[in-house]
């Protein structure tokens, strides 16, 4: 009895974050996407200390054009001479950079077209969600495509473009998390005492709708980069020279045959990103909520 106590005692001291925390570590998948992750990030955040973007990104060195992989250059070179690694590695920056930016900025219109629309209600919520609809109904991929096409190849009008098709998804679940809570007693109490409404949904309904909006950020995250890079591999992302995973692997598909490396490592980079992302996602949606996974 007093071990059983004691055991009870120390669960009821872990804050929500810790409780959290404690079940993603027994995640191996979920650890193990963690882990590339801040690799990855940290990779690319130093990036400009460990590599010349001058000289080992966009320099030419003809003399070292299609090189394979080997001690003097890990991932080999292109058709420039240009080393594959840096590229990979400086080209993180701008992948992950549109992966996080775009869905940011999804989920802040998201969130706000949700939230209006499962407080509201009646008109104000069929109105949203229609236009929801419609943009749902169509390929993102699309969406995008229109958008950049409009405004210009850049990396923060290929933000803008992605980030529709993220606020859509956003304000699906943002909507339903919030019409669960909003005839709570709380939340009546709170509209009964005369607060605002953006008070209420920022102080009582959003901070309860955060586990499924922190899993769909990080799914959301290996979506967006797939499709930046997809956009890219058109020839409507990124503008050149800059080394997005994308790009570089549109610029290797016409030496396929002879230095197919070019191909298979951007692939594989955009390939292990999303799998880690994924992983991560199912891990925390375990661990936020633990019935799911029963």
């Amino acid at each position: 009895m007093a071990q059983a106590s004691e055991i009870k005692k120390q669960y009821k001291k872990r804050t929500l974050f810790q409780e959290t925390w404690r079940r993603l570590t027994k995640n191996r998948g979920a650890m193990l996407g963690l882990a590339f992750l801040v690799i990855l990030v940290l990779a690319a955040a130093f990036s400009p200390v460990i590599f010349d973007y001058e000289k080992d990104v966009i320099g030419q060195n003809m003399k070292d054009r299609l090189m394979g992989p080997c001690a003097a250059h890990w991932f080999g070179t292109d058709e420039y001479g240009r080393d594959l690694f840096a590229r990979i590695i400086y080209g993180a920056r701008y992948s992950l950079i549109i992966g996080v930016g775009s869905v940011l900025l999804g989920l802040i219109v998201g969130t706000i077209l949700g939230s209006q629309a499962g407080f509201k209600g009646g008109i104000t919520d069929s109105i949203i969600m229609r236009g929801i609809d419609i943009f749902y109904s169509i390929p993102n991929i699309m969406t995008a495509v229109v958008i950049v096409s409009l405004l210009g190849p850049s990396t923060v009008n290929l933000m803008i473009a992605l980030a529709f098709s993220c606020a859509s998804s956003f304000a699906r679940i943002v909507r339903a998390s919030v019409m669960t809570i909003r005839d709570q007693e709380y939340v009546e109490s709170s509209y009964a005492m005369g607060l605002p409404t953006w008070k209420i949904i920022v102080k009582h309904i959003l901070p309860n709708c955060l586990s499924p909006i922190i899993v769909q950020i990080t799914l959301l995250i290996g979506t967006t980069i797939i499709s930046a890079s997809s956009l890219s591999f058109l020839g409507i992302g990124v503008p050149a020279p800059a080394p997005e995973w994308g790009a570089l692997l549109s610029a290797g598909r016409s030496h396929i045959r002879d230095a197919s490396y070019m191909c298979i490592i951007p692939g594989l980079a955009i390939m292990f990103t999303v799998l880690a992302l994924n992983l991560l996602g199912d891990g925390l949606r375990d661990a936020l909520d633990p019935k799911l996974k029963k």
